[in-house]
């Protein structure tokens, strides 16, 4: 796993790894992982510079360093960063798993075809994510420009930090809710934060929390099933 971007949604996916392999192995089973977490504020001021290159860089020497430890398959542990999916994967044999083609497959398989995404604007504005889930059947929708700068700005000030405060969710309900407005049927966590914030408790339409349909896909994948 490719993660620190942020340290708090790898926080999560390690808790959530965790919790899904024991919930499926029971006992004392705990998943094996390799973890390579980096330091977010480098990678930040990349992706402000728009310096997706050096960033794409980055990763590539990451996740070779993981193939060579003995990864099997790489999850990259961002949406944002499947940006540079391709990049990242140049040279590398092992498989990478893509967070939004386990996400779209889950959304079709229960019959809905219209999410919303609340994501960072890099993930809602530009084509790398949208284009995947469109490739997939499905048509996604975008909150407004101004919801969607509530929306990065929220995400990189206050949940990248681990922070979730009471005004935050509030305004993340009306995104969400303007998006069941315009015709949503589902709502797409897709920034792997946001699940701070927003659940089906608080979501008038089925939720997909793309963190946990990660985890559930890696797991799947790595032939961890239930006893």
């Amino acid at each position: 796993m490719l993660g620190g971007m942020s340290a708090t949604s790898t926080q999560i996916y390690y808790r959530e790894l965790c919790r899904l392999t024991s919930e499926r192995l029971g006992g004392l089973h705990s998943p094996e992982l390799l973890i390579r977490s980096l330091d977010f504020a480098g990678i930040e001021a990349l992706q402000a510079e728009g310096n997706w290159d050096k960033a794409g860089d980055i990763l590539n020497a990451e996740a070779m360093a993981l193939q060579r430890g003995g990864a099997d398959f790489l999850i990259l542990a961002t949406n944002t960063m499947h940006k540079l999916a391709d990049r990242m994967m140049r040279g590398l044999s092992l498989p990478l798993l893509h967070i939004a083609d386990a996400t779209a497959a889950v959304v079709r398989g229960e019959g809905l075809r219209r999410p919303g995404l609340i994501a960072t604007a890099f993930t809602m504005e530009q084509s790398f994510y949208l284009d995947r889930l469109s490739a997939a059947g499905l048509d996604p929708i975008v909150p407004e420009a101004a919801d969607r700068a509530d929306a990065h700005r929220i995400i990189y000030e206050e949940l990248c930090r681990g922070v979730a405060t009471p005004e935050s969710k509030t305004r993340f309900v009306a995104i969400a809710a303007r998006l069941v407005e315009r015709g949503a049927d589902a709502m797409i966590l897709g920034c792997t934060e946001v699940g701070m914030l927003l659940d089906e408790g608080n979501v008038s339409v089925p939720v997909f929390d793309t963190t946990l349909i990660h985890c559930e896909a890696a797991l799947d994948f790595a032939g961890v099933t239930h006893d």
